[in-house]
This record gives C-alpha cells, sequence and structure tokens, in this order.
C-alpha cells in the first residue's frame, strides 16, 4: 500500500497530462463513434444522466417560496345563531366562502438546502461517470471483438497461404505419380493434409461471421475492411499507469461519488437536529365578519415560525451512525479497489511485455521454418523428399506463422486491458 500513497502524492501533478496518442486506426475509430448512436445501452444511460441533472434543478428549486391560489365553500347547518331579547343574532353564515394567495418561504434552514444540493450533484456526477463507465465497457468489448475479426481474417490468410503450398506440392506429386516416381499413396497423404486445412479455413470463416454479426449487433456495421493487429500505446510504469487511472478511471471516480454522497448523507442528518426558521402569508377574501357575517371583506395574515427538535426517542443518532458505518465502507471500497487496480495493471504490463518478446522470437522461428519449407519442395522436386517430410515442414511454417499472429492477438488485449484500467479514451 505505500505504492498508493506515493500515487496520491504525484495525483495533482498529472492533472494537466494530455494524451496524444493515436492508439488505433480510423476503422475502429470509426466503429466506436457509430456505437454511440447505435447501441441502445449507451441511450438508456444518457437518459439517466438527465433524471440526475432533473433532480439537481429540483433540490435547487427548494430556494424560491411556495404560492398556492386557495379557495373554499362551505354550507352551515344549523345556523350559529343567539337569542338576545326578542332578536335573533347570527354569528357565523351559512353559506361560508373563502379565497385567498398562501405563501409560505424558509428563512433559516441552517445549511440544510446547501446539504442536499451538493448531494445532488455528486449524485450528477456519478450518473456522468456510470455514462463513462459503460462507454470505456463498451468501447473495450468492440475493440476485442474488431481485433479477433483482425486475428481470424489473418489466420485465413495463412490458411489460403498453406493450402497453396500444398496444392503446388500435390502437383509435383501429381506429376511424379505419371512418371512413376511417386505411389498413390503419397496423393493421398498430401491430398488428406489439403482437406484438413479446407476445414479449418471454414471453421475460421465461421467463427468470422459470429464476430462480424457482434459488431453489427454493436454498431450496425456488417463489414470490417482492414486492418492491422496493433495499438500505438506507450510504455508505462506501473506508478505512471496508476496515476493516471486514479485521475480517469471511471469506476475509481464512480466509488469516490460514492463516498461524497455518503459524507452528504451524514451532514444532512445531523442537520436535523438544528431549529427550522420558515414564514408564512395569506392574503384574500372571506365572509363570516361581524356585524355583516353574509359579506365578504379582504383579509391578510403573515407570521414567522421556529420549530427545533426535542426529541425523537434517538432515531436521528441511529441514522447517523447507519450512514457513517455505510461512509467507512464506501471508504474501504475506495482503497479496496486501488489495490485491485494495482494488481490488474501489474499483470498486463506483464503481459505486455511478455508477448512482445514473443512477437521477437516468432520472427527467427518463422524464418527458419520458410527456409525449411523452401528446402523440402526442392527436395520435392528433386524426388528426395517424402510426404511425412513435406507435411511436416508445412505443419511447422504454418505453425510458426500462427503463433506470431497468436502472440500479436494476445498483445492487443493486454493493452486493451491497460488502456481500460486506465481509463484512457480510445478515441483520442
Amino acid at each position: 500500500m505505500k505504492k498508493i500513497g506515493i500515487i496520491l502524492v504525484f495525483v495533482i501533478a498529472i492533472g494537466n497530462y494530455v494524451h496524444g496518442q493515436d492508439l488505433v486506426n480510423g476503422e475502429l475509430k470509426n466503429l466506436l463513434q457509430q456505437s454511440l448512436t447505435y447501441f441502445p445501452k449507451v441511450k438508456e444511460v444518457h437518459q439517466s444522466v438527465q433524471l440526475a441533472e432533473d433532480k439537481l434543478k429540483l433540490t435547487e428549486l427548494n430556494k424560491y417560496p411556495d404560492i398556492t391560489l386557495d379557495a373554499s365553500y362551505a354550507y352551515v347547518k344549523p345556523k350559529i345563531e343567539v337569542k338576545f331579547g326578542d332578536e335573533l343574532f347570527q354569528f357565523a353564515p351559512e353559506h361560508n366562502f373563502s379565497g385567498a394567495v398562501n405563501g409560505t418561504y424558509t428563512l433559516l434552514d441552517f445549511g440544510r438546502l446547501k446539504a442536499n444540493i451538493e448531494k445532488s450533484k455528486f449524485e450528477l456526477q456519478s450518473a456522468y461517470h456510470a455514462a463513462d463507465q459503460l462507454r470505456t465497457s463498451l468501447f473495450h468489448q468492440i475493440s476485442q471483438v474488431y481485433f479477433q475479426v483482425v486475428y481470424v481474417k489473418k489466420a485465413i490468410e495463412i490458411q489460403d497461404q498453406v493450402l497453396q503450398l500444398l496444392n503446388e506440392n500435390k502437383l509435383i506429386l501429381d506429376a511424379q505419380l505419371k512418371n512413376g516416381n511417386a505411389i498413390q499413396l503419397d496423393v493421398l497423404t498430401i491430398q488428406s493434409k489439403i482437406d484438413n486445412e479446407i476445414n479449418k479455413k471454414i471453421d475460421l470463416e465461421n467463427s468470422l461471421q459470429k464476430l462480424l454479426n457482434l459488431i453489427n449487433y454493436a454498431t450496425g456495421i456488417q463489414k470490417i475492411n482492414e486492418g492491422q493487429l496493433q495499438i500505438t500505446l506507450k510504455k508505462y510504469s506501473l506508478d505512471e499507469a496508476m496515476q493516471f487511472a486514479i485521475l480517469h478511471n471511471p469506476t475509481l471516480a464512480i466509488a469516490r461519488d460514492r463516498v461524497n454522497v455518503s459524507k452528504s448523507e451524514v451532514s444532512i442528518s445531523k442537520l436535523s437536529e438544528l431549529p427550522f426558521v420558515g414564514m408564512k402569508a395569506s392574503a384574500g377574501s372571506r365572509n363570516g365578519y361581524l356585524p355583516k357575517i353574509a359579506d365578504a371583506r379582504f383579509n391578510y395574515n403573515a407570521g414567522i415560525g421556529f420549530s427545533l427538535p426535542l426529541f425523537n426517542g434517538g432515531k436521528i443518532k441511529q441514522q447517523i451512525k447507519i450512514q457513517q458505518q455505510g461512509l467507512t465502507m464506501s471508504e474501504t471500497n475506495v482503497t479496496s479497489l486501488l489495490h485491485d487496480f494495482e494488481k490488474d495493471i501489474q499483470a498486463a504490463l506483464i503481459d505486455i511485455q511478455t508477448n512482445e518478446s514473443r512477437i521477437k522470437n516468432a520472427g527467427t522461428q518463422i524464418q527458419q521454418a520458410a527456409l525449411a519449407q523452401k528446402l523440402s519442395v526442392s527436395k520435392l522436386k528433386n524426388g528426395t523428399a517424402t510426404p511425412l517430410e513435406i507435411t511436416a515442414a508445412n505443419a511447422d511454417y504454418q505453425r510458426a506463422l500462427l503463433n506470431q499472429l497468436q502472440y500479436q492477438y494476445q498483445l492487443c488485449n493486454a493493452q486493451l486491458e491497460l488502456i481500460q484500467l486506465m481509463g484512457m479514451d480510445i478515441l483520442k
């Protein structure tokens, strides 16, 4: 955890860091941009952001007074009257009506409104970060599928190369069979190998169609024209990657938002123990005033109210206790996430370094396998190679090409994992 402490010290120092790398090619960028308008889940998250904005606005509107227009009518029987001598005096009309404009306004809430506005702002900020989290996750998944498509297409190209070489070798064996320099078993052996490689190609083409269907599901685009298994990502140390993640990863940002919301809830609950001062006023017209109780008369009133909680059975203190426990859990969650991120980023960096070394070593293996294959073809033309030797040479060459392709694909996946963990915007 010492490393995390060091990282936090340097967070401010990299606040103005600008990531100017062109990480991926234009085709993938177009897919990612298209997904933002096509994928339905994105619209749903944008609606949640709008909802949080509306809630903040509603909270802010509490700073204005509440004004209502009230009107009423009541018919009263029996009459409210008293007999004085020979005369009856009526104290209330049979037909009672009134109309008034009433207003209430909070004069002093001792910070309640401010605290609730701050809480709503943190909730809105969390909604924005949730949208960023979905965007990052969506981009990560689409990029993974995209590079898998590129991988499969290149694997199909390798299959085509192998099939071309095998068919060329078969033509040589067919000629040798006619000349009596080969037997039917030799031709059947290489034909079996060709059929096996064709089946592999069919499996790859089937996988390609399924992957393109996933691309279409997320973006509405059905075709991938070209691409390379390459991401232009600079080398990062563990501390650099963690610093970037602390500033930009939306998952960490959401966890910090929860801490801020929990702090706001504790503050709001504590404010419940403070007094409340409000003003109320009313102006209108009503009947029922002596001596002419049937006539409507203008009336008004205004006053100030004061309320102080004295006893509620300890409910507020218990609520504060529960919310403080929730705050502690939120803070612990942030620490736990940082610890997990450090582990995952370190793993991604190791995978990147490992696959870069594998790609370099695979280049030598390809050169050796290609040379061995050429020699086997030369020997086949001279009639000194067996089908088993030719098959083995082709298999080694194919395996070397596929190994290098696999390492390039694994490198892309490791780089994508690091990009997601760091919260890096892949479109920039």
